[in-house]
């Protein structure tokens, strides 16, 4: 009997999917197209929504040598999935988009996330990441579904960990990776324990391997910890590039040498997080969404990060941890 062969992983792009040898340099937690909402409310730099503006600062990080990015807003959290669209079509930047859910202060009281099913909110990601992306979830929990997909799952834990509906969120956030396979992405509050989050994905079948922890680099001052996470075959994302209010680029790089001298440097993304008020097309003074190419990079290389170290975080990881 003929064996069958494996099914070859793609990356899921809101274009089609990709094979992953033809995606380069990846920045894994960006926000380019944020509609106005509650998250505005909160604050304002979490308003990005003017798409020729937003195109323009696409267009120089591909200019700069960028080749994709993940945008980690989730659907009926301001996504705008059909802007994300039209600027992967005008830049010829990968975008892989995110289904999950958000920080529950981003929705207001009244919002279905806050009293959905385990069952209903794991189909709904699953129909995002397998059918298209639904679209008027800001208000709505039955939209109207696009043609663009979702190809990540997106996660948030906050200082109330697995309490109250966050479990309910998370548990449908497992169910819809252990079927899809699909990448799982994870912000880490500060106060937060990455931990017990850990424990319980474990035991609801996610594959750890396809599980990125974001922001540890500033919410997280245990170290001991990213040896867990890392131990237990779960990547870090660090984003604390650029971002002066919580440290310096130096010791950004002295925590991303660390990492590496642990051997974890086949674990280990970045990104910069962007806000509006660190996109360059939004604010002249801004870092920009290339600053990691631009600035960052070079800055690595003097530190003593090899050519090898840097392709990995930058092109090869991104490449096993997003496809499947």
């Amino acid at each position: 009997m003929r064996k069958e062969l494996p099914m070859k992983k793609s990356i899921h792009t809101v274009l089609g999917n990709v094979e992953p040898e033809n995606i380069g340099f990846t920045q894994c937690h960006e926000h380019i197209m944020l509609s106005r909402g509650r998250s505005s409310e909160i604050n304002p730099a979490l308003c990005i929504d003017d798409l020729e503006k937003s195109l323009v600062e696409t267009v120089a990080y591909r200019r700069a040598g960028g080749s994709a990015l993940v945008e980690a807003q989730p659907g009926g959290c301001c996504r705008d999935s059909e802007s994300l669209t039209e600027i992967a079509v005008r830049s010829g930047v990968h975008i892989i988009a995110s289904t999950g859910f958000h920080k529950l202060q981003f929705y207001p009281e009244t919002h279905w996330i806050r009293s959905v099913s385990e069952k209903d909110l794991a189909e709904f990601c699953i129909g995002e990441l397998t059918q298209g992306m639904f679209t008027g979830t800001d208000q709505e929990y039955h939209p109207r579904q696009g043609g663009a997909a979702a190809g990540i799952i997106k996660t948030a834990l906050d200082i109330c960990n697995l309490e109250g509906t966050y479990r309910t969120l998370f548990g449908a956030a497992a169910i819809a990776q252990a079927e899809t396979g699909a990448t799982m992405m994870v912000h880490i509050e500060k106060g937060s324990s990455p931990l017990i989050l850990l424990d319980f994905l474990r035991e609801r079948g996610v594959n750890l391997e396809m599980v990125y922890f974001c922001h540890m680099d500033r919410a997280c001052g245990d170290t001991d910890i990213f040896l867990q996470v890392l131990e237990a075959g779960v990547s870090l994302e660090f984003d604390t590039i650029g971002r002066f209010k919580y440290h310096s680029d130096e010791a950004e790089l002295e925590l991303m040498k660390r990492v590496l001298s642990w051997g974890g440097g086949e674990q280990l993304l970045f990104s910069l997080d962007t806000t509006r008020s660190r996109l360059k097309a939004y604010d002249p003074d801004a870092v920009g969404l290339a600053y990691i190419l631009n600035t960052f990079v070079p800055a690595m290389r003097k530190a003593g990060i090899s050519e090898n170290q840097i392709q990995k975080i930058s092109v090869d990881n991104p490449r096993r941890i997003l496809a499947w």
